[in-house]
């Protein structure tokens, strides 16, 4: 009896093992697949660094692959060498802190009414179908120009806000991660007395950090990359978000105009890589704020992983 159990345990053991192998094999896989994709994700990102520091006639020519050639800062001293840069660097912060706050607290307001049920918020159905409906069919852009001329917001940093006010996508998602949390916490809050304000902003919301955090970034990277609306409502280039001023900023260079040793460094200048400085300038924000709200996507990994 007792070899038996022996013979057992040395089986069950011996199964394990292969297991644990395979399991250890399946892990290397995975690492090495994932780790092939991050370095051809990031391929792209370094050929362009490179780029934005070779010479025109390199760029040109083809010759610019992982590393620089011919070295020079040509390209970052044209995009960051004049005031105007730093003007419309200045506006593109100020429309990003303005334009995430009125998204943030307006996709607040908008989701948490639109995840209550057609009980608790009779016209839900008809608000729901009136957004999906502005994200089927949207304005043209001559309606939203003289909109916004008839409101009086050309030349204003509201013109680069208010159109963008409620990102329905967004409102979408963070009304369905409102959706899965327990009701159970809705009927606690009311036997406790609690209105729908403070079941809002004190349960909702502290509970819907992740889903927060990711529309929140949504909404940055929008209002940092955007540069039509920029080139359509601000008629001073004074007034110009970033993107808008580096999409200009080949138009208004002259090399023709330019003598001396400016019209030296401005000739290893060409379009390829005064755009890849222009791409690699425009990223450095999104990319010093995105480790900070990275964290918050781990835990967003876990919605709707527990049921009720």
């Amino acid at each position: 009896m007792s070899g038996n159990s022996s013979n057992a345990q040395a089986y069950s053991g011996k199964i394990a093992r292969k297991r644990n192998k395979k399991g250890t094999i399946g892990d290397t896989v995975i690492l090495v697949v994932l780790s092939i994709v991050s370095i051809l994700s990031l391929g792209p990102i370094w050929h362009t660094f490179a780029l934005s520091f070779s010479s025109s006639v390199a760029s040109n020519a083809g010759r610019v692959g992982m590393w620089p050639v011919d070295f020079n800062m040509n390209s970052y001293n044209l995009v960051i060498g004049d005031k105007e840069f730093f003007l419309a660097f200045w506006v593109s912060i100020k429309r990003v802190l303005l334009g995430g706050i009125v998204n943030f607290a307006l996709t607040i307001l908008v989701a948490f009414p639109l995840s209550r049920t057609t009980k608790e918020f009779k016209l839900r159905n008809l608000f729901m179908w009136f957004l999906v409906f502005t994200m089927l069919f949207k304005s043209s852009l001559i309606p939203l120009y003289l909109t916004v001329q008839n409101l009086g917001m050309l030349n204003s940093i509201w013109s680069l806000v208010l159109p963008v006010a409620v990102p329905v996508f967004n409102v979408i998602l963070l009304m369905n991660f409102f959706r899965s949390i327990p009701k159970e916490l809705d009927q606690a809050a009311e036997i406790d007395g609690a209105g729908p304000w403070y079941l809002m902003l004190g349960i909702y919301v502290p509970l819907a950090v992740p889903a927060l955090a990711t529309v929140t970034l949504f909404s940055l990277v929008t209002h940092w990359n955007s540069f039509l609306d920029g080139l359509v409502f601000m008629s001073k280039t004074e007034n110009y978000p970033l993107q808008t001023y580096i999409q200009q900023l080949v138009v208004q260079v002259d090399l023709s105009k330019v003598t001396g040793e400016e019209a030296a460094k401005l000739s290893q200048i060409s379009n390829k890589t005064l755009n890849a400085a222009k791409i690699i300038v425009s990223m450095i924000p999104i990319v010093a704020v995105y480790p900070f709200i990275q964290r918050f996507f781990i835990h967003g990994i876990m919605i709707g992983s527990v049921k009720e």
